[in-house]
């Protein structure tokens, strides 16, 4: 046996490996749909931060260290 038969699909030479290859199109989607999600997931972040501090009052601010 030979090692392209112990493993199928293995790229072998100058072969172009398998999968999915994007385009510039498609990364820069991509990256601008990441970056999107990030500040979505930061801004909700600190929708939760400040609703725990209203919640919780401005007395939690002033305490003895």
């Amino acid at each position: 046996m030979s090692d392209d038969d112990k493993m199928p699909g293995h790229p072998s030479g100058g072969q172009e490996p398998e999968g999915v290859v994007l385009t510039e199109e498609q990364k820069r989607r991509r990256r601008a749909r990441s970056i999107a999600i990030a500040l979505v997931l930061a801004a909700l972040c600190l929708l939760f931060y400040a609703v725990t501090i209203v919640k919780l009052g401005p007395a939690v601010l002033i305490r003895p260290l």
